[in-house]
Protein backbone atom coordinates (compact mmCIF):
# COMPACT_ATOMS: atom_id res chain seq x y z
CA UNK A 1 0.00 0.00 0.00
CA UNK A 2 1.14 3.53 -0.77
CA UNK A 3 0.22 6.60 1.25
CA UNK A 4 -0.94 9.57 -0.78
CA UNK A 5 -1.37 13.14 0.38
CA UNK A 6 -4.14 15.02 -1.39
CA UNK A 7 -5.77 18.38 -1.69
CA UNK A 8 -9.34 18.22 -3.00
CA UNK A 9 -12.60 20.11 -3.35
CA UNK A 10 -15.80 18.86 -1.77
CA UNK A 11 -19.13 18.88 -3.55
CA UNK A 12 -20.15 21.87 -1.44
CA UNK A 13 -17.14 23.84 -2.72
CA UNK A 14 -14.90 23.62 0.35
CA UNK A 15 -11.24 22.68 0.13
CA UNK A 16 -9.93 19.74 2.16
CA UNK A 17 -6.56 18.08 2.66
CA UNK A 18 -5.65 14.68 3.98
CA UNK A 19 -3.98 11.34 3.37
CA UNK A 20 -5.26 8.11 1.86
CA UNK A 21 -3.82 4.65 1.37
CA UNK A 22 -4.24 2.78 -1.90
CA UNK A 23 -2.50 0.23 -4.10
CA UNK A 24 -1.77 2.78 -6.83
CA UNK A 25 -2.72 6.23 -8.06
CA UNK A 26 -5.81 5.01 -9.86
CA UNK A 27 -7.07 3.34 -6.70
CA UNK A 28 -6.53 6.54 -4.72
CA UNK A 29 -8.46 8.53 -7.29
CA UNK A 30 -11.33 6.06 -7.21
CA UNK A 31 -11.48 6.14 -3.42
CA UNK A 32 -11.56 9.94 -3.38
CA UNK A 33 -14.23 9.96 -6.06
CA UNK A 34 -16.45 7.63 -4.00
CA UNK A 35 -16.15 10.10 -1.11
CA UNK A 36 -17.37 12.92 -3.37
CA UNK A 37 -13.98 14.63 -3.48
CA UNK A 38 -12.38 16.12 -6.59
CA UNK A 39 -8.59 16.19 -6.08
CA UNK A 40 -6.45 18.97 -7.48
CA UNK A 41 -3.17 17.63 -6.03
CA UNK A 42 -2.28 14.00 -5.32
CA UNK A 43 1.27 13.13 -4.27
CA UNK A 44 2.82 9.96 -2.97
CA UNK A 45 4.41 10.48 0.43
CA UNK A 46 6.32 7.19 0.26
CA UNK A 47 7.51 4.66 -2.25
CA UNK A 48 7.88 7.22 -5.05
CA UNK A 49 11.59 7.91 -5.12
CA UNK A 50 12.82 10.42 -7.61
CA UNK A 51 9.41 11.97 -8.06
CA UNK A 52 8.20 15.08 -6.33
CA UNK A 53 4.82 16.67 -6.11
CA UNK A 54 2.53 15.73 -8.99
CA UNK A 55 -0.90 16.93 -9.93
CA UNK A 56 -3.59 14.38 -10.66
CA UNK A 57 -2.98 13.59 -14.29
CA UNK A 58 -1.33 16.99 -14.71
CA UNK A 59 0.80 17.50 -17.75
CA UNK A 60 4.56 17.79 -17.46
CA UNK A 61 6.96 19.03 -20.07
CA UNK A 62 9.39 16.79 -21.90
CA UNK A 63 11.61 17.52 -24.89
CA UNK A 64 8.96 16.06 -27.16
CA UNK A 65 6.10 18.10 -25.67
CA UNK A 66 3.53 17.83 -22.89
CA UNK A 67 2.62 14.42 -21.54
CA UNK A 68 0.43 13.44 -18.65
CA UNK A 69 1.45 12.11 -15.29
CA UNK A 70 -0.67 9.03 -15.89
CA UNK A 71 -0.96 8.28 -19.60
CA UNK A 72 -3.47 5.47 -19.16
CA UNK A 73 -5.73 7.76 -17.19
CA UNK A 74 -5.36 10.78 -19.45
CA UNK A 75 -6.08 8.90 -22.63
CA UNK A 76 -4.97 9.95 -26.09
CA UNK A 77 -5.11 13.54 -27.23
CA UNK A 78 -7.97 14.36 -29.52
CA UNK A 79 -7.12 15.03 -33.16
CA UNK A 80 -7.08 18.59 -34.46
CA UNK A 81 -10.48 18.05 -36.07
CA UNK A 82 -12.06 17.66 -32.63
CA UNK A 83 -13.86 20.74 -31.45
CA UNK A 84 -14.64 21.87 -34.98
CA UNK A 85 -17.21 24.63 -34.79
CA UNK A 86 -15.63 26.14 -31.67
CA UNK A 87 -14.39 29.62 -32.52
CA UNK A 88 -11.67 31.64 -30.88
CA UNK A 89 -14.17 33.94 -29.21
CA UNK A 90 -15.95 30.88 -27.76
CA UNK A 91 -12.73 29.85 -26.00
CA UNK A 92 -12.34 33.40 -24.70
CA UNK A 93 -15.91 33.46 -23.35
CA UNK A 94 -15.43 30.01 -21.78
CA UNK A 95 -12.27 31.19 -20.01
CA UNK A 96 -13.94 34.30 -18.61
CA UNK A 97 -16.96 32.35 -17.35
CA UNK A 98 -14.78 29.67 -15.76
CA UNK A 99 -12.73 32.37 -14.02
CA UNK A 100 -15.92 33.86 -12.56
CA UNK A 101 -17.29 30.49 -11.41
CA UNK A 102 -14.01 29.35 -9.87
CA UNK A 103 -13.69 32.72 -8.16
CA UNK A 104 -17.05 31.98 -6.54
CA UNK A 105 -15.55 28.75 -5.07
CA UNK A 106 -17.65 26.49 -7.33
CA UNK A 107 -15.88 23.14 -7.93
CA UNK A 108 -14.58 22.53 -11.42
CA UNK A 109 -16.98 19.68 -12.37
CA UNK A 110 -20.05 21.64 -11.26
CA UNK A 111 -18.79 24.77 -13.03
CA UNK A 112 -18.31 22.83 -16.26
CA UNK A 113 -21.75 21.24 -15.94
CA UNK A 114 -23.32 24.65 -15.50
CA UNK A 115 -21.58 26.06 -18.56
CA UNK A 116 -22.57 23.05 -20.66
CA UNK A 117 -26.22 23.38 -19.64
CA UNK A 118 -26.34 27.08 -20.58
CA UNK A 119 -24.41 26.78 -23.85
CA UNK A 120 -26.37 27.12 -27.12
CA UNK A 121 -23.55 26.21 -29.52
CA UNK A 122 -23.64 22.37 -29.89
CA UNK A 123 -19.88 22.18 -30.53
CA UNK A 124 -19.04 24.20 -27.42
CA UNK A 125 -21.60 22.27 -25.38
CA UNK A 126 -20.03 18.93 -26.40
CA UNK A 127 -16.53 20.24 -25.64
CA UNK A 128 -17.41 21.46 -22.15
CA UNK A 129 -19.30 18.22 -21.40
CA UNK A 130 -16.21 16.24 -22.45
CA UNK A 131 -14.04 18.34 -20.14
CA UNK A 132 -16.43 17.70 -17.25
CA UNK A 133 -16.38 13.97 -17.99
CA UNK A 134 -12.57 13.86 -18.01
CA UNK A 135 -12.31 15.80 -14.74
CA UNK A 136 -14.78 13.46 -13.03
CA UNK A 137 -12.73 10.50 -14.31
CA UNK A 138 -9.76 11.79 -12.30
CA UNK A 139 -7.94 14.06 -14.73
CA UNK A 140 -6.71 17.44 -13.60
CA UNK A 141 -8.38 20.33 -15.38
CA UNK A 142 -5.12 21.19 -17.15
CA UNK A 143 -4.72 17.62 -18.45
CA UNK A 144 -8.31 17.63 -19.71
CA UNK A 145 -7.62 20.87 -21.57
CA UNK A 146 -4.36 19.49 -22.99
CA UNK A 147 -6.37 16.78 -24.78
CA UNK A 148 -7.68 19.54 -27.08
CA UNK A 149 -4.44 21.15 -28.31
CA UNK A 150 -6.08 22.92 -31.26
CA UNK A 151 -8.36 24.90 -28.94
CA UNK A 152 -6.26 25.12 -25.76
CA UNK A 153 -2.61 25.45 -26.70
CA UNK A 154 0.48 24.75 -24.66
CA UNK A 155 0.37 28.24 -23.15
CA UNK A 156 -3.20 27.78 -21.94
CA UNK A 157 -2.69 24.31 -20.45
CA UNK A 158 0.61 25.26 -18.81
CA UNK A 159 -0.86 28.30 -17.06
CA UNK A 160 -3.83 26.28 -15.81
CA UNK A 161 -1.46 23.59 -14.51
CA UNK A 162 0.57 26.19 -12.61
CA UNK A 163 -2.64 27.59 -11.14
CA UNK A 164 -3.66 24.14 -9.96
CA UNK A 165 -0.34 23.45 -8.32
CA UNK A 166 -0.21 26.87 -6.64
CA UNK A 167 -3.85 26.76 -5.52
CA UNK A 168 -4.53 29.97 -7.45
CA UNK A 169 -6.54 28.64 -10.37
CA UNK A 170 -9.23 31.40 -10.29
CA UNK A 171 -6.53 34.10 -10.50
CA UNK A 172 -4.73 32.34 -13.35
CA UNK A 173 -7.96 31.79 -15.27
CA UNK A 174 -8.74 35.48 -14.87
CA UNK A 175 -5.30 36.40 -16.25
CA UNK A 176 -5.85 34.02 -19.16
CA UNK A 177 -9.23 35.59 -19.90
CA UNK A 178 -7.63 39.06 -19.87
CA UNK A 179 -4.93 37.88 -22.28
CA UNK A 180 -7.38 36.26 -24.71
CA UNK A 181 -9.76 39.21 -24.63
CA UNK A 182 -6.89 41.61 -25.26
CA UNK A 183 -5.67 39.60 -28.25
CA UNK A 184 -9.22 39.43 -29.60
CA UNK A 185 -9.52 43.21 -29.25
CA UNK A 186 -6.27 43.82 -31.12
CA UNK A 187 -7.28 41.38 -33.87
CA UNK A 188 -10.66 43.06 -34.28
CA UNK A 189 -9.04 46.51 -34.49
CA UNK A 190 -6.61 45.38 -37.19
CA UNK A 191 -9.30 43.63 -39.22
CA UNK A 192 -11.57 46.64 -38.94
CA UNK A 193 -8.77 48.96 -40.04
CA UNK A 194 -7.88 46.96 -43.17
CA UNK A 195 -11.47 46.16 -44.13
CA UNK A 196 -12.03 49.35 -46.15
CA UNK A 197 -8.73 49.25 -48.10
CA UNK A 198 -9.29 45.55 -48.80
CA UNK A 199 -12.81 46.28 -50.07
CA UNK A 200 -11.56 49.08 -52.33
CA UNK A 201 -8.81 46.87 -53.76
CA UNK A 202 -11.07 43.85 -54.25
CA UNK A 203 -13.89 45.87 -55.81
CA UNK A 204 -11.46 47.61 -58.15
CA UNK A 205 -9.85 44.36 -59.30
CA UNK A 206 -13.21 42.66 -59.92
CA UNK A 207 -14.55 45.67 -61.84
CA UNK A 208 -11.49 46.02 -64.06
CA UNK A 209 -11.33 42.30 -64.82
CA UNK A 210 -15.02 42.15 -65.79
CA UNK A 211 -14.66 45.19 -68.03
CA UNK A 212 -11.54 43.86 -69.73
CA UNK A 213 -12.72 40.28 -70.17
CA UNK A 214 -16.44 40.73 -70.93
CA UNK A 215 -17.54 44.27 -71.83
CA UNK A 216 -14.63 45.83 -73.74
CA UNK A 217 -14.06 43.08 -76.37
CA UNK A 218 -17.50 43.82 -77.85
CA UNK A 219 -16.85 47.55 -77.96
CA UNK A 220 -13.42 47.10 -79.48
CA UNK A 221 -14.83 44.96 -82.29
CA UNK A 222 -17.16 47.83 -83.20
CA UNK A 223 -14.35 50.40 -83.05
CA UNK A 224 -12.06 48.31 -85.27
CA UNK A 225 -14.78 48.17 -87.92
CA UNK A 226 -15.16 51.95 -87.88
CA UNK A 227 -11.46 52.91 -87.67
CA UNK A 228 -8.51 51.38 -89.45
CA UNK A 229 -5.92 52.92 -87.08
CA UNK A 230 -6.61 53.05 -83.35
CA UNK A 231 -4.83 55.33 -80.83
CA UNK A 232 -1.99 53.83 -78.83
CA UNK A 233 -3.85 53.71 -75.45
CA UNK A 234 -6.74 51.97 -77.19
CA UNK A 235 -4.39 49.42 -78.78
CA UNK A 236 -2.77 48.71 -75.39
CA UNK A 237 -6.15 48.21 -73.76
CA UNK A 238 -7.27 46.07 -76.72
CA UNK A 239 -4.27 43.76 -76.34
CA UNK A 240 -4.79 43.39 -72.58
CA UNK A 241 -8.51 42.76 -73.02
CA UNK A 242 -7.93 40.19 -75.76
CA UNK A 243 -5.31 38.38 -73.67
CA UNK A 244 -7.66 38.14 -70.67
CA UNK A 245 -10.57 37.10 -72.84
CA UNK A 246 -8.57 34.25 -74.37
CA UNK A 247 -6.69 33.01 -71.32
CA UNK A 248 -8.92 33.72 -68.29
CA UNK A 249 -9.63 29.99 -67.60
CA UNK A 250 -5.90 29.26 -67.57
CA UNK A 251 -5.22 32.30 -65.42
CA UNK A 252 -7.76 31.04 -62.87
CA UNK A 253 -5.99 27.67 -62.77
CA UNK A 254 -2.60 29.36 -62.37
CA UNK A 255 -3.93 31.61 -59.59
CA UNK A 256 -5.47 28.65 -57.77
CA UNK A 257 -2.23 26.69 -58.11
CA UNK A 258 -0.24 29.65 -56.80
CA UNK A 259 -2.50 29.95 -53.74
CA UNK A 260 -2.30 26.20 -53.09
CA UNK A 261 1.50 26.21 -53.55
CA UNK A 262 1.91 29.16 -51.21
CA UNK A 263 -0.19 27.52 -48.50
CA UNK A 264 1.71 24.24 -48.87
CA UNK A 265 5.10 25.94 -48.80
CA UNK A 266 4.17 28.13 -45.84
CA UNK A 267 3.26 25.03 -43.80
CA UNK A 268 6.64 23.36 -44.33
CA UNK A 269 9.28 24.13 -41.68
CA UNK A 270 11.72 25.58 -44.20
CA UNK A 271 9.09 27.51 -46.14
CA UNK A 272 7.46 28.95 -43.03
CA UNK A 273 10.79 30.23 -41.76
CA UNK A 274 11.71 31.75 -45.13
CA UNK A 275 8.36 33.55 -45.39
CA UNK A 276 8.56 34.76 -41.78
CA UNK A 277 12.05 36.10 -42.43
CA UNK A 278 10.76 37.96 -45.50
CA UNK A 279 7.97 39.48 -43.41
CA UNK A 280 10.50 40.98 -41.03
CA UNK A 281 12.54 42.46 -43.94
CA UNK A 282 9.60 44.16 -45.66
CA UNK A 283 10.29 47.93 -45.90
CA UNK A 284 6.99 49.20 -44.48
CA UNK A 285 5.32 46.24 -42.81
CA UNK A 286 8.47 44.61 -41.38
CA UNK A 287 8.71 46.87 -38.31
CA UNK A 288 5.00 46.32 -37.74
CA UNK A 289 5.41 42.53 -37.73
CA UNK A 290 8.40 42.80 -35.38
CA UNK A 291 6.49 45.06 -32.98
CA UNK A 292 3.56 42.64 -32.95
CA UNK A 293 5.90 39.72 -32.21
CA UNK A 294 7.61 41.65 -29.41
CA UNK A 295 4.22 42.50 -27.90
CA UNK A 296 3.17 38.85 -27.88
CA UNK A 297 6.55 37.78 -26.47
CA UNK A 298 6.58 40.31 -23.64
CA UNK A 299 2.93 39.92 -22.63
CA UNK A 300 2.93 36.11 -22.76
CA UNK A 301 6.23 35.74 -20.92
CA UNK A 302 5.17 38.34 -18.35
CA UNK A 303 1.91 36.53 -17.60
CA UNK A 304 3.69 33.16 -17.38
CA UNK A 305 6.32 34.50 -14.97
CA UNK A 306 3.62 36.26 -12.96
CA UNK A 307 1.69 32.97 -12.74
CA UNK A 308 4.70 31.19 -11.28
CA UNK A 309 6.18 29.44 -14.32
CA UNK A 310 9.96 29.34 -14.15
CA UNK A 311 11.87 31.23 -16.86
CA UNK A 312 13.17 28.33 -18.97
CA UNK A 313 9.83 26.50 -19.41
CA UNK A 314 8.17 29.87 -20.00
CA UNK A 315 10.62 30.68 -22.81
CA UNK A 316 9.90 27.32 -24.46
CA UNK A 317 6.18 28.08 -24.36
CA UNK A 318 6.68 31.59 -25.73
CA UNK A 319 8.59 30.22 -28.73
CA UNK A 320 5.34 28.79 -30.06
CA UNK A 321 3.28 31.86 -29.16
CA UNK A 322 5.44 34.57 -30.73
CA UNK A 323 3.90 33.99 -34.18
CA UNK A 324 7.13 34.12 -36.24
CA UNK A 325 9.38 31.11 -36.81
CA UNK A 326 12.50 33.18 -37.40
CA UNK A 327 12.09 34.95 -34.08
CA UNK A 328 11.13 31.63 -32.44
CA UNK A 329 14.46 30.16 -33.56
CA UNK A 330 16.29 33.15 -32.11
CA UNK A 331 14.35 32.82 -28.86
CA UNK A 332 15.41 29.17 -28.69
CA UNK A 333 19.03 30.39 -28.72
CA UNK A 334 18.14 32.85 -25.96
CA UNK A 335 16.69 29.99 -23.91
CA UNK A 336 19.84 27.92 -24.38
CA UNK A 337 22.07 30.76 -23.19
CA UNK A 338 19.75 31.45 -20.26
CA UNK A 339 20.00 27.77 -19.34
CA UNK A 340 23.73 28.30 -18.86
CA UNK A 341 23.13 30.94 -16.21
CA UNK A 342 23.05 34.11 -18.31
CA UNK A 343 20.39 36.74 -17.78
CA UNK A 344 17.48 37.08 -20.18
CA UNK A 345 18.41 40.59 -21.33
CA UNK A 346 22.02 39.75 -22.26
CA UNK A 347 21.30 37.24 -25.08
CA UNK A 348 18.35 39.33 -26.29
CA UNK A 349 20.67 42.33 -26.58
CA UNK A 350 23.48 40.38 -28.22
CA UNK A 351 21.30 38.68 -30.83
CA UNK A 352 19.48 41.89 -31.65
CA UNK A 353 16.11 40.19 -31.45
CA UNK A 354 14.27 43.26 -30.13
CA UNK A 355 14.95 47.02 -29.79
CA UNK A 356 17.52 48.25 -27.30
CA UNK A 357 15.01 50.12 -25.14
CA UNK A 358 12.99 46.92 -24.66
CA UNK A 359 16.04 44.85 -23.66
CA UNK A 360 17.15 47.63 -21.31
CA UNK A 361 13.76 47.57 -19.56
CA UNK A 362 13.97 43.77 -19.27
CA UNK A 363 17.45 44.08 -17.74
CA UNK A 364 16.13 46.58 -15.18
CA UNK A 365 13.27 44.20 -14.36
CA UNK A 366 15.71 41.34 -13.74
CA UNK A 367 17.91 43.48 -11.49
CA UNK A 368 14.97 44.75 -9.46
CA UNK A 369 13.24 41.38 -9.20
CA UNK A 370 10.16 42.67 -11.07
CA UNK A 371 10.69 40.91 -14.38
CA UNK A 372 7.00 40.08 -14.86
CA UNK A 373 5.87 43.68 -14.32
CA UNK A 374 8.57 45.06 -16.61
CA UNK A 375 7.69 42.57 -19.37
CA UNK A 376 4.06 43.64 -19.21
CA UNK A 377 5.19 47.27 -19.35
CA UNK A 378 7.27 46.52 -22.46
CA UNK A 379 4.20 44.88 -24.01
CA UNK A 380 2.10 47.98 -23.34
CA UNK A 381 4.71 50.30 -24.88
CA UNK A 382 5.27 48.18 -27.98
CA UNK A 383 1.54 47.72 -28.42
CA UNK A 384 1.04 51.48 -28.48
CA UNK A 385 3.77 51.74 -31.11
CA UNK A 386 2.18 48.95 -33.13
CA UNK A 387 -1.26 50.55 -33.02
CA UNK A 388 0.14 53.93 -34.06
CA UNK A 389 2.04 52.37 -36.97
CA UNK A 390 -1.03 50.40 -38.04
CA UNK A 391 -3.23 53.49 -38.06
CA UNK A 392 -0.63 55.43 -40.05
CA UNK A 393 -0.21 52.69 -42.65
CA UNK A 394 -3.95 52.14 -43.03
CA UNK A 395 -4.68 55.87 -43.25
CA UNK A 396 -2.19 56.12 -46.14
CA UNK A 397 -3.12 52.80 -47.75
CA UNK A 398 -6.77 53.63 -48.47
CA UNK A 399 -6.06 56.83 -50.48
CA UNK A 400 -3.21 55.11 -52.37
CA UNK A 401 -5.49 52.23 -53.39
CA UNK A 402 -8.20 54.64 -54.44
CA UNK A 403 -5.68 56.55 -56.59
CA UNK A 404 -4.42 53.32 -58.19
CA UNK A 405 -7.91 52.06 -58.99
CA UNK A 406 -8.90 55.51 -60.23
CA UNK A 407 -5.82 55.69 -62.46
CA UNK A 408 -6.59 52.30 -64.03
CA UNK A 409 -10.24 53.17 -64.62
CA UNK A 410 -9.25 56.60 -65.95
CA UNK A 411 -6.85 55.02 -68.44
CA UNK A 412 -9.62 52.71 -69.63
CA UNK A 413 -12.01 55.64 -70.07
CA UNK A 414 -9.43 57.63 -72.04
CA UNK A 415 -8.64 54.61 -74.22
CA UNK A 416 -12.35 54.31 -75.04
CA UNK A 417 -12.98 58.03 -75.64
CA UNK A 418 -10.00 58.66 -77.94
CA UNK A 419 -11.45 56.61 -80.86
CA UNK A 420 -14.81 58.30 -80.37
CA UNK A 421 -13.19 61.76 -80.55
CA UNK A 422 -11.27 60.68 -83.65
CA UNK A 423 -14.45 59.52 -85.37
CA UNK A 424 -16.25 62.77 -84.47
CA UNK A 425 -13.47 64.83 -86.03
CA UNK A 426 -13.68 62.67 -89.17
CA UNK A 427 -17.42 63.38 -89.45
CA UNK A 428 -16.89 67.16 -89.35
Amino acid sequence: MTTYRYRAIEGSGGAVEGVIEAEDRRGALQSLSRRGLFPSILEASEGRSGRAKASTGAARMTPSGPVTADDTLAGPSLPDSAGRGVRRKDVTAFTREMAALLGAAIPIPQALDGLADEEDNPAVKALVARLAQDVRAGLAFSAALAKHPRLFGELYASMVRVGEEAGALPVVMNDLADLLEHEEEIRSEVLGAVAYPAFVLGFGIVTVVILLAVVLPKLFSMLQEMLTVLPLPTLILLQVSGFLNRTWPYLLVVAGGAVFGYRWYSRTPRGGEVLDALKLRMPIFGPLFRAAALTRFARTLGILVKSGVSLLPALKIVEGAVGNRTLARQLAQVAEETRGGASLAAPLRRLGVFPKNATQMIAVGEESGNLDQMLLKVAQIEERHMRAKTKTIVSLLAPVLILVVGAVVGFMVIALLLPIFKMSRGVH
